[in-house]
């Protein structure tokens, strides 16, 4: 379902709560996004659940993720998992979890715990898919031995200064999406001269440039978030913009890097 332009473009849920976040994600539904992404941490999966069912959109047209097993959750047993997932699906009131990663492993010891069960989760048809959340390619051959389906989705932070060309290529050889979280850097890109001369050619806003450039990678769907309305909408002006050679290249040559989201503990594969 990712690999059509009405998911290309998914929505981040993340910080998005309470009566202002279902204001928000209805707005999104409405605009035309389909794919969601939330997580059991965000604390807002009731939100999404409840914007599900407010918009006028049949849910066979939607595309719904959610994420367990973070590193600031509780110890993470095969139970804890299980009874996790559905509470997910309660809250979300999907009978199906269209999506499911495993968000932030923090050690060997969680993903040789956790993917056995997304197996499991897969058989029971609790979860059609799973994907793996801020993986490094070390990981993610760890998870080649332990995971029966192969994983759909690999999410991780991309944009203009991270490009994850190694991440990128790992997750391409497993055949999988590259799913990119804070596309425009947390607004930095807004301030970015070469970003804002693309955008001032094409008439159209420096976000729209970033996902846009994100979405000339192969197999990359980037997940923007907004509160905003207007920024909401002139967000999908990115599936409409086709960038020149030109103009992907001058991004790419931008020599600016840029990690919005660093703990201390991860050691990242560059």
């Amino acid at each position: 379902m990712l690999e059509n332009d009405a998911h290309g473009l998914g929505f981040g849920t993340y910080s998005l709560t309470g009566e202002d976040g279902i204001d928000a994600l209805v707005t999104a539904l409405e605009a035309g996004y389909r794919h969601l992404d939330t997580a059991r941490l965000y604390g807002n999966e009731a939100e999404v659940g409840e914007a599900i069912d407010r918009a006028d959109v049949d849910r066979d047209e939607l595309f719904v993720a959610t994420k367990i097993a973070h590193f600031e959750e509780p110890e993470k047993t095969p139970e804890y998992v299980r009874n996790g997932v559905e509470e997910s699906r309660s809250r979300l009131g999907i009978d199906t979890i269209d999506l499911l990663y495993h968000h932030w492993p923090r050690n060997r010891d969680d993903i040789e715990t956790v993917l056995p069960v997304f197996n499991e989760l897969v058989e029971t048809e609790a979860v059609e898919r799973v994907g793996l959340s801020n993986y490094t390619p070390s990981d993610l051959e760890l998870a080649d031995e332990l995971l029966e389906p192969s994983p759909y989705a690999v999410q991780a932070e991309m944009h203009p200064y991270l490009p994850q060309e190694k991440l990128r290529g790992a997750v391409r050889d497993r055949g999988a999406f590259f799913v990119a979280y804070s596309p425009i850097a947390q607004g930095e890109v807004f301030e970015d001269t070469t970003i804002s001369a693309i955008a001032d050619e094409r008439d159209t806003t420096e976000a729209a440039v970033s996902l846009a450039w994100l979405r000339s990678k192969d197999g990359v769907v980037p997940i923007p978030r907004s509160k905003t309305p207007e920024h909401i909408r002139s967000n999908r002006e990115a599936l409409e913009l086709d960038l020149t050679d030109e103009a992907i290249e001058r991004i790419d040559d931008i020599d600016r890097r840029l990690r919005c989201e660093d703990p201390e503990w991860m050691q990242w594969e560059e």
